[in-house]
């Protein structure tokens, strides 16, 4: 195994958020703002979505960069820095959802027209809608049940879309993220896309009629 600094060194090479992040650990002046520049509208935007809360999310986010700054003396590059943000963002946000169970509030959408907060949810209808021109008032449309739909899951399954379509994340980060194994994130991915597609089945044809399903290949 090498050593922590070898590898440390191998991903700063690799990864320049890792490089600032080490930045930071050295108190180089400008590093940690650069640092939130770089991810505060990334977190905002997946805190909102596992919250459903943009204020709590934008809070959460500060939470975070907060945790990141006074732990940067102990930062240790084991695995790309944008693994290790989100891994504090997925332990905060489940918190926080869990303490929202033993105590309800109401939801407020205050700044439900921001559009760096539903990302994801345009990402998608981009994806869904291939080649073919979407009018805006439609992609809006769209975009607000994804959204719903997206929200309707289940607290581990929306984290796994999220950091999925939103980071394009691969099993395996995601599942360093959430402390599981790449075949249960799998799964969870494969329930989250059944139960988004039983949800967004009258809507996602909103600008064409509704195209078949192609046959399965066989397999050989």
């Amino acid at each position: 195994m090498p050593a922590i600094g070898q590898t440390s060194a191998q991903l700063a090479l690799r990864d320049p958020d890792t490089r600032l992040m080490l930045g930071v650990r050295d108190d180089e002046p400008g590093s940690f703002e650069e640092l939130v520049a770089r991810y505060q509208s990334r977190l905002v935007g997946i805190m909102h979505h596992l919250v459903g809360n943009a204020d709590e999310a934008e809070d959460l986010a500060q939470e975070v960069f907060l945790r990141v700054y006074r732990a940067r003396k102990k930062y240790r590059a084991r695995c790309k820095f944008s693994t290790w943000l989100f891994t504090i963002a997925n332990n905060l946000a489940m918190n926080a959802l869990r303490s929202r169970q033993r105590k309800p509030v109401v939801r407020l959408d205050s700044h439900a027209s921001d559009s760096s907060v539903f990302r994801p949810a345009d990402q998608i209808v981009a994806d869904s809608s291939g080649n073919q021109p979407v009018r805006r008032i439609q992609r809006r449309e769209l975009a607000g049940v994804i959204r719903q739909a997206v929200e309707a899951l289940n607290e581990r399954q929306r984290m796994a879309v999220v950091l999925n379509k939103f980071e394009e994340m691969n099993y395996a980060e995601i599942a360093e993220v959430m402390g599981l194994t790449t075949k249960a994130v799998k799964s969870l991915l494969c329930r989250a896309r059944t139960n988004l597609r039983a949800a967004l089945q009258d809507y996602i044809y909103m600008d064409a009629e509704r195209v078949p399903e192609a046959p399965l290949e066989n397999e050989e």
